[in-house]
Formats: C-alpha cells, sequence, structure tokens
C-alpha cells in the first residue's frame, strides 16, 4: 500500500494516509464519503484514468486502511490532511472532486489554504454549505437527526450501516438501484472505520458551517446533488450551493440517491470529465 505521511498523532506515531495513484495527466484528487474509503470511486478510477487523466484517491485519518489517531476528526485537520497530499504528490492544476463529507474537505482546504495548487472544485452529494439547524441557518436540518444518527451507532453499528448503505442508494421495496452485491461491498468497506472515528467525524460534518469557506472559492465549480437525496437533502445543500458560490453551476440528477456515484456512475463520470476539461456541462446534462 502506498501512505502519504500527515502529521504525527498524540504519540509520536506517523499519521499514514491511504491513496492510490494511477495514470498521467491533469490531476484529479477525489474525497471520499462518510464512513467509506477511497475504494468507493472504483468506477471514476477507471473512468478518469482512461480518459488521459492523473487521478488520485485517499482514505482520510480514521478510515480504511489510514492510520487510526483518536484525535483530529475535524475539518481543519481533514484540510491539512488534503494539503499534505498535494504537497507531498507536487500537485499542480488539481480539480478536487469532494463527496459528501468530502465536500466539506474542499470547501475548508479551499478557504484556509486559499485554494493552493487547485484550479477547480466539483461537489457531488456535499454536506456544503452548512447542514445543522441554527438561528442563523433555519434551512438545515434538526440537531435530533443527527443525534438519533449518534444512538444508533453507539448502539449497533453493523446494523447502523446495514440500514444506512439502504437509504444511502435508496434501495426500498419499489425500487433497486444498487445490487445486494455492492450493499454488502459498501457496508464492509465501512464497518473498517474507526467506531471513534466514525462518530466524532459524524458530528463534523454536520455540525461544521462551510458558508464562509466557500465565499472564498474563485476557480470554476461545479455542483451535483440526487434530487431524490434522503440523507443531505438538495434543498438543505446543493441547491443553495449558488448563494455562497455565485459562479457554480449547479446540476441535479432527477431522481438520484445521495450514493449517486454507483446508480448514476455513467453520467456521473462523464460530467466530471466533461468539466475537468473545461466543456459545457449542460450539454451533456441535456441528454438526460
Amino acid at each position: 500500500m502506498n501512505h502519504i505521511i500527515a502529521g504525527q498523532d498524540a504519540h509520536g506515531n506517523d499519521i499514514k494516509l491511504d491513496y492510490i495513484d494511477h495514470g498521467q495527466g491533469k490531476p484529479v484528487v477525489l474525497i471520499h464519503g462518510w464512513p467509506a474509503s477511497y475504494k468507493m470511486w472504483e468506477y471514476q478510477l477507471t473512468a478518469l484514468t482512461d480518459q488521459g487523466f492523473r487521478v488520485i484517491a485517499y482514505t482520510r485519518r480514521g478510515f480504511g486502511n489510514s492510520s487510526k489517531p483518536f484525535e483530529g476528526h475535524d475539518y481543519d485537520t481533514y484540510a491539512d490532511d488534503l494539503k499534505a497530499v498535494l504537497d507531498k504528490l507536487d500537485l499542480q492544476d488539481v480539480t478536487l472532486v469532494g463527496f459528501s463529507m468530502g465536500g466539506g474537505e474542499v470547501a475548508r482546504y479551499m478557504g484556509r489554504h486559499g485554494g493552493a495548487r487547485v484550479s477547480r472544485v466539483a461537489f457531488v452529494s456535499a454536506v456544503t454549505p452548512f447542514l445543522l439547524k441554527t438561528a442563523d441557518n433555519p434551512e438545515g436540518v434538526d440537531r435530533a437527526t443527527f443525534d438519533g444518527m449518534i444512538e444508533g451507532l453507539e448502539k449497533d453499528r453493523f446494523s447502523f450501516l446495514q440500514d444506512f448503505g439502504k437509504n444511502f442508494y435508496g434501495v426500498g421495496l419499489l425500487s433497486n438501484p444498487v445490487s445486494d452485491a455492492t450493499l454488502n461491498w459498501t457496508q464492509a468497506m465501512c464497518e473498517v472505520a474507526d467506531p471513534h472515528a466514525t462518530i466524532v467525524s459524524a458530528r463534523a460534518w454536520s455540525e461544521t458551517d462551510f458558508r464562509q469557506d466557500l465565499t472564498t472559492i474563485k476557480v470554476p465549480t461545479l455542483v451535483i446533488h440526487g434530487g431524490d437525496d434522503a440523507l443531505v437533502p438538495p434543498k438543505v445543500s446543493g441547491e443553495r450551493m449558488t448563494k455562497f458560490v455565485p459562479h457554480a453551476e449547479f446540476i441535479e440528477y432527477a431522481g438520484a440517491p445521495h450514493g449517486l456515484f454507483i446508480p448514476e456512475k455513467e453520467r456521473l463520470n462523464r460530467d466530471l470529465i466533461t468539466f475537468v476539461h473545461g466543456g459545457d456541462i449542460q450539454k451533456t446534462a441535456d441528454r438526460y
């Protein structure tokens, strides 16, 4: 396995981020969602590499095969870890693609590190701009919803992940957008995450306000969100993004769930390829 060192934990041990680096050409960095690993990008890694891009995907601390320190599960640290990836690989002219929780890394990196090395950003089913309902964010989600998730994880993490996977992909009595094998693969990937990191990071993505970070973004920006996302509703997230990033292009995938990177993989791959090339996403969208 390849690792990038992103600082040390409280005991002086190196924090190693597991990553994959395929292809040559303009770099695209893929940032995964909660509580998965870079392996969730399986279909995007192949498609983007085949189009002549250098594709890097890494697993954040606490998840997958990366180090699992007790501390550092906050977005300032996550953004610093992303900076370590870009710096250690000396990447330039980068397109960042953040899915769900990973969209928070993109936003915080752009705000905290001035968008260094980055030429484009894409938010897919992202938790931005701010999920939690507060006095100055009345469009958000009630805290009780997130408290219920934490309670479910603490009671029976494995049962929670099983139910979460179905909601993630929009599986129901009359809807089977992914196979049982995909559900099992997703659960196995998520079970590897550290239980403590899973809980603490859930608080981070549900309670962190990215609105100020988003206003610093000046590079071309793409926002993709599933119209039937039951976990991160588009009215709370994707539909609000242009308020903070006025030049962003927002594309809604009608009927798509939160985990659209598999059931909508052909469309997502095509849109990301078009975006990295600087093409017209709307022409791609009009095909659907």
